[in-house]
């Protein structure tokens, strides 16, 4: 038999890749199954923290940040520790991304100050000298979406039964009514302004009638990537 797939090329290739997929199918779907559980500990993103991730997917930060870090030495060495498949429980869409013109921001919740994210959005070289990523500046003046915001939570937790507003579970996030949600989307937002220490920033949140800006809330969720929501 396998002397008569070696003088059929098209057949051999055939029989290749059906062996080949088998293979893979039983040593992947288990681990799959496994994987794509909920880290035990792991909360959903705060309506705040899911308008920045908004803002994160409009701005194309995927197309040179990756959200995977693989188990290399390198890797942990530089990024911190590698991801695990249950972390990505709540994400919709994924944002692994496959590009690396900047640094991977998995874990960057872990390693980067609100103050530093805002000096380094508005002048990248201001931290990181010869820096090639553009500033953001227009993200500091243009209001964030809230009510975008609070319907994808809302749609997390009804479609997709992401844990908000569940009783005795210490990894859900209060979602609660809109005007619920707008009142602690203030608060959190309050809070970012307040470790940010950027002129511009709380002299728009102050003057403006506690206008958030969608710097706020992309520094929220970026504040988000690592260990900060895996709840103890």
């Amino acid at each position: 038999m396998f002397a008569w797939l070696e003088k059929n090329p098209f057949f051999f290739t055939i029989a290749f890749v059906v062996v080949f997929s088998v293979a893979g199918l039983v040593q992947i779907i288990p681990d799959f199954r496994k994987s794509s559980l909920p880290l035990e500990g792991l909360r959903p993103l705060t309506v705040l923290e899911t308008a920045g991730r908004q803002v994160y997917i409009k701005e194309g930060c995927y197309n040179c940040h990756s959200q995977l870090i693989r188990q290399f030495k390198s890797e942990v060495m530089r990024y911190g520790m590698y991801s695990l498949g249950g972390e990505y429980a709540y994400d919709r869409p994924f944002l692994w991304g496959s590009k690396r013109t900047g640094p991977d921001l998995h874990r960057i919740g872990d390693r980067s100050s609100s103050d530093w994210h805002a000096n380094h959005m508005y002048d990248p070289n201001s931290v990181v000298p010869k820096s090639i990523m553009p500033a953001y500046k227009h993200l500091y003046n243009k209001e964030v979406d809230f009510e975008t915001a609070y319907a994808e939570a809302l749609t997390q937790k009804k479609v997709f039964n992401v844990p908000y507003d569940v009783e005795g579970l210490k990894t859900s996030v209060k979602l609660g009514s809109i005007e619920e949600a707008k009142e602690q989307f203030k608060v959190e937002a309050g809070q970012i302004v307040e470790e940010m220490k950027h002129s511009q920033t709380t002299q728009m949140f102050e003057d403006g009638n506690g206008k958030i800006t969608e710097i706020v809330a992309l520094i929220a969720y970026l504040n988000s990537l690592g260990s900060s929501r895996i709840v103890k």
